[in-house]
């Protein structure tokens, strides 16, 4: 009859191993990833506060922009006003708008990621 051979024991060095919390522990990144209710409410609201940003600046455009034919139908001789109110006195609140636009969608994002992170 063979014998069994003897049970050998094996030694394992190494660093100890951290148990995860689970209980009240959640990331958000993950929610976002595995498109779970949670990250998608996550994501919706990103996009809400950009739209938001957009409509505001699209607004803000119409009421600089929309009354300036009515303002030269009302004087017809002042072709060379026009052009200057046009080429000049439109251009500096336009690229105020724009950049006051990129500033804040970078800031809406960079709290999106501060709010995803683990940190």
């Amino acid at each position: 009859m063979p014998q069994e051979p003897a049970e050998r024991r094996v030694v394992v060095t190494g660093p100890p191993r951290r148990a995860r919390r689970t209980s009240g522990y959640y990331r958000p990144r993950t929610e976002i990833d595995e498109q779970t209710t949670l990250g998608h409410t996550y994501v919706r609201s990103l996009m809400r506060i950009q739209l938001r940003t957009g409509l505001t600046v699209f607004a803000v455009l119409a009421l600089l922009i929309g009354p300036l034919p009515l303002v030269f139908a009302a004087a017809p001789d002042a072709r060379r006003l026009e052009w200057a109110v046009l080429g000049f006195g439109l251009y500096s609140p336009l690229v105020l708008l724009a950049r006051w636009y990129v500033r804040r969608a970078e800031r809406n994002e960079r709290d999106f990621v501060r709010l995803v992170e683990d940190r």
